[in-house]
């Protein structure tokens, strides 16, 4: 049996789906997906469930979703695996699934291994192994689940992992001579992450070593007006040097190392 969670939310055995089709059962398969091996507390499901206004049921409700999952797997897998699969374990319950099984552990380990293979200098395998680990995601998080505070915690974790994973990709291609070639999608990072300068920051780069130093600037001056007017930032030193580096012509440097950001920086000066 298969899980999928970076899109919509499917469970797939032996070429059938067999997802759960009641919302509030897809969204008690997706609390326990987002901690697979782990205990999953009965009163975390209660608070994803109904936030602060459970209902006097809310217990033996929550139970009645647990037992129509189970019903649901036992139909392609037999009674017994499926009570395996969902164990009750004070002071909740527990989803027993392989590795290979989630799609979300398999990105995890797979951009571990790219990170790994990036310290070892092995880039154009890093490259490849990212890339595929990218590539299972097929759309926003549990796209076809409720999320409650819990569940929304958990979606922003994974989408702070992707964005991590495609800093390193787009350094990893760079490093390989990529620039070039990624401009497109640097474009389009920048404008799905507008304020996550270390993208505009490789934008500005890729174009300033493509030539298109006319580009190059204006990506700079679009970034300086976004930072000013939305946040009343200047850009970082990161940018103003890239900036500089279109300008001279020095842009033979490497990039920075993925994961800048803007925490902890000053106000624009006045």
């Amino acid at each position: 049996m298969k899980f999928t969670m970076l899109g919509t939310l499917e469970v797939v055995h032996d070429g059938r789906t067999c997802t759960p089709t009641a919302p509030k059962v897809r969204q008690v398969l997706a609390l326990l997906l987002s901690r697979p091996g782990q205990i999953v507390e009965l009163e975390s499901i209660i608070k994803d469930l109904w936030d602060e206004r459970p209902p006097r049921s809310a217990v033996t409700t929550t139970q009645t979703y647990i037992y129509q999952l189970r019903r649901t797997f036992a139909q392609e897998l037999g009674e017994e695996p499926a009570e395996r699969l969902i164990g009750t374990v004070a002071p909740g319950y527990v989803l027993r699934v392989d590795e290979d099984a989630l799609d979300s552990q398999v990105f995890a380990r797979q951009v571990a291994q790219g990170r790994a293979l990036h310290a070892a200098g092995e880039s154009p395998r890093a490259a490849q192994l990212v890339r595929r680990a990218l590539g299972l995601w097929r759309g926003p998080v549990l796209s076809n689940v409720d999320s409650g505070p819990v569940l929304r915690g958990y979606t922003v974790h994974l989408e702070e992992r992707r964005i991590g994973a495609l800093e390193l990709l787009v350094q990893l291609d760079m490093e390989l001579g990529r620039g070039r070639e990624i401009i497109p999608d640097l474009r389009g990072l920048v404008a799905a992450h507008p304020f996550n300068e270390w993208f505009h920051v490789r934008l500005i780069t890729a174009l300033g070593r493509a030539g298109r130093r006319g580009e190059a600037l204006r990506a700079y001056e679009n970034l300086r007006r976004l930072l000013s007017d939305e946040l009343g930032l200047d850009p970082s030193p990161e940018a103003r040097q890239a900036h500089r580096d279109v300008l001279t012509g020095n842009i033979s440097a490497a990039p920075a190392a993925a994961g800048a950001s803007l925490a902890g920086r000053p106000p624009k000066a006045s």
